[in-house]
């Protein structure tokens, strides 16, 4: 069995849902030596959070924000934890819902997702700024 795992710094996004997918397979080669296993991404923040969805239309991650956004409205009344802004109460609701870690089969040295399948940095700030993942990728 081998082990594999680097942190790295994601660049700020803008608020919304992000394509990470590239990012991650660039950042650890070594997914190259694993036939069997897994790959695991886990955000080190509680306002944003990691999905898996479509790759290929770029309308369901405008979607995505857009639905989330009136889910989870900002301002609403009943929020106690204000004091970071408006944008915070629900991005801790948001990332909780969504969740801090994708997991995904690795078969023969490659993500074995579906076809329209793509990991998504899903930031629930206004100015989240750059945001810390942890990518571990274990098999044989």
């Amino acid at each position: 069995m081998k082990f594999f795992q680097k942190q790295i710094k994601l660049k700020a996004f803008p608020r919304g849902f992000h394509l990470i997918t590239d990012t991650i397979v660039e950042a650890i080669s070594e997914i190259s030596q694993i036939n069997i296993g897994q790959l695991q991404v886990f955000i080190k923040h509680t306002s944003a959070s990691l999905t898996i969805n479509e790759n290929a239309d770029y309308t369901v991650r405008s979607d995505f924000e857009s639905h989330f956004n009136v889910m989870i409205p900002e301002n609403a009344d009943y929020y106690e934890h204000t004091y970071e802004g408006s944008d915070d109460m629900p991005a801790h609701i948001k990332s909780s819902l969504l969740g801090s870690s994708v997991q995904i089969p690795i078969t023969n040295g490659k993500l074995n997702l579906g076809i329209w399948q793509g990991v998504y940095l899903c930031e629930h700030r206004n100015y989240g700024g750059s945001r810390n993942i942890v990518i571990t990728v274990f098999g044989t």
